[in-house]
């Protein structure tokens, strides 16, 4: 496996479980009360925090692990492995966009703020997701 595989596998892995974290923390603080009572922005801001610093230790980590195994493999990518990411960054950012305008639009029924982050904080995640399920369906079947 690749590198840039290994960084797809990592992205997958801490976006489901921040998104697990964030919602039960979310639902946890609302106990069974509405969720627009619930300060969410302390518990988005730790997520994504915890998100990057758990992204960075398990590249870390599965990189030492991959570089004991196969010394002269680490760290080398190819057209290949930049024609992939290219794809899958491409994937990723129309969720963005599509997150992007749910947010004007909530913005333009003046939704609670609650709802609008909610909303971009969940294209974040679409977008981390889908970019990472584009990369490692692009490693293991090709590019068409």
């Amino acid at each position: 496996m690749v590198y840039e595989e290994r960084i797809a596998w990592v992205q997958l892995i801490v976006t489901v479980v921040g998104a697990i974290v964030y919602v039960s923390w979310t639902l946890q603080e609302a106990a069974g009360g509405p969720l627009t009572d619930v300060v969410w922005w302390p518990i988005m801001l730790w997520t994504i925090g915890g998100g990057i610093v758990a992204s960075i230790l398990l590249s870390i980590v599965w990189g030492l692990g991959a570089g004991l195994r196969d010394p002269d493999g680490v760290g080398k990518s190819d057209q290949r492995d930049r024609d992939i990411a290219r794809m899958s960054a491409r994937v990723g950012q129309s969720f963005l966009v599509i997150a992007g305008l749910g947010v004007l639009v909530l913005c333009a029924i003046e939704a609670d703020l609650f709802w609008i982050a909610n909303t971009m904080f969940v294209g974040f995640l679409l977008s981390a997701f889908v970019g990472g399920i584009a990369s490692v369906v692009a490693y293991r079947r090709g590019l068409a």
